[in-house]
């Protein structure tokens, strides 16, 4: 099976599957590749054990009894396949209170796919649960006497791993069931195999930063602002702001045109300047990544938005790497806007006349209400 992207007037694409989402399509889960894999808990219960440490600097995860055993089993997996003609290699683990992440390498041609790994993990850690801590015969009575009694450890001890049987008996396994059964990332450039294993590693100090910060990692529903209404998540301050910006890039700008329009901005970044932008071509990107990164305040527009309230990573949900520790610093502000907002032609209209007529059926009329609504929030 060809592992390349495939080809299409739109760029290179790798769709996923409609059924197992988080599959890609033309790619061999036999052959050889590197995957991050997510496992989670049955409603993110924290069964594995708890977040310790004083600070974010020294966060650290301390395992309960149920939470080794799983960890020993995780580690253990590359050897138990090894037998069975498996080539794999782990490159990183994290166990979470409450989901594990894990790199793992498949080195050669695998008898089947990476997935009959996973699930075969998935499995061994249900069934050293129901072993250890449910009855033999039912799987619903608590046997261990020690973990009854133990209700000092509430939070991610002992008692934490006996009061989750009332969900295990319910859905007779440990882990969330989606139709994907777990979520996966497959590297594809060998430049951020090291920023996947820095991620796995860093989730304890981002969880405590998450908890430290609350309010910046809340989605906001129906924010009202003049006369918007939107979803926003990070420091509301920014739009009452007064010196304010949208900061837009032509897609035909050549590097050196990008570099000097950075220069610029970051003369008035530095004059006290908050840049608002939609993030969507390439020159836009580059420049709120650098202001970004020398920690200058930013409002970003998202295309995609946040979570509905219904989906099962709503409550969950918090910033991609590149923005996680802006938003903790209160540096960032991010914006869902409406779909009215994105309907208000008399807008798009204004901003459309600086780059060509844009048909209402292209593509590029999103792109341009995006950022003229950056233009308004300016004002």
């Amino acid at each position: 099976m060809d592992n390349k992207p495939i080809k299409t007037p739109n760029g290179w694409i790798r769709p996923l599957d409609p059924i197992r989402h988080h599959k890609e399509r033309n790619w061999d889960y036999k052959g050889r590749g590197i995957y991050h894999i997510t496992l989670v808990v049955a409603e993110h219960y924290p069964l594995f054990g708890h977040l310790a440490g004083e600070k974010p600097e020294n966060a650290y995860i301390e395992l309960n009894e149920y939470g080794r055993l799983v960890l020993e089993r995780l580690l253990e997996t590359p050897r138990m396949y090894e037998e069975k003609g498996y080539a794999l290699k782990i490159l990183a683990t994290q166990v979470m209170p409450d989901h594990i992440h894990l790199v793992i390498q498949a080195t050669d041609q695998l008898p089947r796919s990476i997935g009959t790994v996973i699930r075969g993990f998935k499995s061994a850690c249900t069934s050293i649960y129901k072993r250890e801590y449910c009855c033999p015969n039912d799987g619903t009575k608590v046997h261990r006497e020690g973990c009854r009694n133990d209700a000092t450890k509430m939070h991610g001890g002992e008692e934490s791993i006996v009061q989750f049987s009332r969900i295990f008996t319910r859905t007779g396994t440990i882990w969330e069931q989606t139709p994907a059964h777990y979520h996966e990332r497959i590297l594809h450039k060998d430049v951020s195999l090291q920023a996947m294993i820095d991620y796995v590693h860093d989730n304890p100090r981002r969880l405590a930063i998450k908890r430290a910060n609350p309010g910046m990692f809340r989605i906001q529903e129906d924010i009202q602002w003049k006369e918007h209404s939107f979803r926003a998540m990070g420091n509301r301050f920014w739009l009452d702001y007064p010196l304010k910006e949208a900061l837009y890039c032509s897609r035909s700008l050549t590097k050196e045109e990008i570099e000097a329009k950075r220069e610029g901005c970051f003369a008035k970044a530095e004059d006290g300047t908050v840049y608002i932008s939609a993030a969507i071509s390439e020159g836009e990107k580059q420049i709120c990544r650098a202001l970004r990164e020398a920690g200058y305040p930013l409002v970003v527009l998202l295309a995609e938005g946040f979570p509905r309230e219904e989906s099962e990573h709503y409550k969950y949900y918090k910033p991609s790497g590149e923005y996680f520790e802006a938003c903790a610093k209160g540096q960032l502000l991010l914006i869902e806007p409406s779909a009215e907002m994105l309907e208000r032609p008399q807008t798009v209209e204004k901003t459309a006349a600086k780059v060509g007529d844009i048909p209402h059926s292209s593509k590029r009329w999103r792109f341009v209400a995006m950022n003229a609504i950056a233009e308004e929030f300016a004002k």
